[in-house]
């Protein structure tokens, strides 16, 4: 059984759209997403430098132009589940028809500028935690104000607060954390700093066309498999403010019976955190498009007829 994933927001990297432009057909779907959002995602995927990708209104959309781009380049699959990480899960639901990729994008690019308006009100940014057992670390992060923001499984915990609170953290580091890794994001995501942003999106959602999901769809709220379309969009809505369950998620891939998995576009994430906690899964991670061979034959010998 293939399960599709969709990388969030960090995974962005320089120029990292520059190989997919060369598909047929890419740059116009890029520069005609780019019209209708008000943002020039060609630019920012192939010329603009970290600083600029790491602003959360423009790294949100580009990472839902960039999984649905690498989607596509795949052709018609029928993944046995589907799922996205934070901003992924707005990729997700495009591949699963809940909404259209020009509502998704639309979507994406309020939710982007929401979540960059609230980030600015307080200095804020988020952490990865390596090493460390969870009956250790949560106590800790909650000492220091923190919230567990991605609980991603494989022994990664991502902590979000302020700055004070993440100088902190690096300082006191919890009983078997090896580093404290600072996120390329630009807020404390998946908290009560992002509260603000979800009153936003609620009133984007209302104008929404939502259908029902054609594959199994995994929320990050709980890992469960959600079957209505509103459902998930309501999903979509509280989840910039609560954390993200990567590890439920995986653990109902494991329950499906996975036994393949691929990563969308910019990939690489999502599956280093599979070859850990889903042992014996096949992962492939699309990074450019020399990675869409690999990928097909995953899908010949894993997917759904």
């Amino acid at each position: 059984m293939l399960v599709l994933v969709a990388p969030g927001q960090g995974a962005q990297t320089p120029g990292f759209l520059t190989p997919w432009l060369d598909l047929p057909g890419a740059a116009d779907r890029l520069a005609a997403w780019s019209d209708a959002i008000g943002l020039d995602l060609v630019h920012y995927g192939t010329q603009a430098d970290a600083d600029a990708i790491r602003d959360t209104a423009v790294a949100q959309p580009l990472l839902v132009a960039a999984g649905l781009l690498s989607a596509s380049a795949l052709g018609e699959i029928t993944p046995g589940a589907v799922a996205g990480h934070s901003v992924g899960e707005i990729t997700a639901a495009a591949f699963t028809g809940v909404l259209s990729e020009d509502a998704a994008l639309g979507f994406v690019r309020k939710r982007g500028l929401g979540m960059a308006e609230a980030a600015a009100v307080t200095p804020t940014g988020m952490a990865a935690l390596l090493g460390g057992e969870s009956e250790h670390v949560l106590p800790h992060l909650e000492k220091l104000g923190l919230t567990p923001a991605n609980v991603n499984g494989a022994g990664q915990i991502v902590a979000a607060g302020t700055a004070e609170q993440l100088a902190a953290l690096e300082a006191d580091k919890p009983e078997g954390v090896r580093r404290v890794v600072a996120l390329k994001v630009a807020g404390a995501f998946h908290t009560h700093h992002m509260a603000p942003a979800v009153a936003e999106l609620a009133e984007a959602a209302k104008s929404l066309e939502i259908a029902d999901p054609r594959f199994t769809y995994v929320s990050n709220a709980d890992g469960k498999a959600v079957a209505s379309g509103r459902d998930i969009v309501d999903r979509l809505v509280n989840q910039v403010s609560n954390p993200v369950r990567w590890d439920l998620c995986m653990e109902t891939f494991n329950e499906l019976g996975a036994t393949a998995l691929i990563e969308l576009c910019p990939g690489g994430t999502l599956t280093g955190l599979a070859k850990r906690a889903l042992p014996g899964v096949k992962t492939v991670a699309l990074k450019t498009p020399a990675d869409l061979d690999a990928a097909r034959a995953l899908v010949a010998e894993h997917a759904s007829a």
